[in-house]
């Protein structure tokens, strides 16, 4: 594994990769570095014979508070960069989606955007009772692109997914559960060591059987490829109109955006 500047590596048991979301004070907000890595890391993870399973978390008591409302800013002003953000979002989500490897994710606190894709799309997820898990695009002035018309339906239907979505409105570990968009809730003080006994228990069985196991059933997220593309695509759409100014407005003042 090569070295990451917003991603923190270790290895907590043997074949057991953990990446850690870093960004101190911002509830790991992920910026246009962290953005990329997360992109990247998992085509490393993919191809280092010494993975047998992949942990991830963010640093302290959060999971990530999404994209950097720096960078959205800069989307909106730049072509170049929203093409960029683009292409690495699309990746997030087919990289996780394809990388041979099983994914835990362990969700405390707040998990939104680019962060809360990886969280949901890993292959098992573990939450915090208390966490938060909050797809805010709407509430920005965007489509509801990036992972959420893949894997929202499928896990907890369509009028429940049609319901957090449009509203944004927030689901903790314990209803995530209830709705089936989580594997597991446990205590919030229990999140990192049942992730990691989850990921042990991965990493010690057979690398053959539960990789193939996880390349059939992502067949059917491969099967929304086309939903997501377009979903994504309209996502970006709403990043070159009016809405999205106000909505960064509102996110900083911490109040609800008034669109007009």
């Amino acid at each position: 594994m090569r070295d990451y500047e917003k991603l923190k590596i270790d290895w907590p048991a043997d074949g057991v990769l953990r990446i850690v979301i870093s960004e101190p004070g911002r509830l790991n907000a992920v910026d246009r570095t962290g953005h990329r890595e997360l992109a990247e890391v998992w085509q490393d993870a993919g191809a280092d014979d010494a993975v047998r399973a992949v942990l991830i978390r963010g640093e302290g008591a959060a999971f990530s508070a999404g994209g950097d409302l720096s960078m959205i800013e800069e989307m909106t002003r730049d072509h170049a960069t929203r093409m960029r953000v683009f292409a690495e979002a699309r990746d997030i989500v087919y990289n996780v989606i394809n990388c041979p490897k099983p994914v835990v994710s362990a969700i405390q606190g707040p998990a939104v955007g680019a962060g809360l894709a990886v969280a949901l799309l890993a292959d098992i997820s573990v939450a915090g009772r208390t966490a938060r898990v909050i797809d805010g695009h709407t509430r920005l002035g965007v489509a509801a692109g990036d992972h959420a018309a893949i894997v929202w339906p499928l896990l907890c239907g369509l009028a429940k997914a049609k319901y957090h979505l449009l509203l944004c409105e927030p689901v903790s570990g314990e209803q995530a559960e209830a709705m089936g968009l989580v594997s597991l809730c446990v205590d919030d003080d229990q999140v990192h060591d049942r992730a990691l006994d989850v990921a042990v228990r991965l990493a010690n069985g057979s690398a053959e059987a539960i990789r193939l196991t996880k390349y059939s059933l992502n067949n059917w997220l491969r099967l929304a490829g086309p939903s997501f593309d377009a979903s994504l695509a309209m996502e970006f759409l709403g990043f070159t109109g009016p809405d999205v100014a106000e909505g960064v407005r509102a996110v900083r003042d911490k109040r609800p955006p008034r669109f007009s």
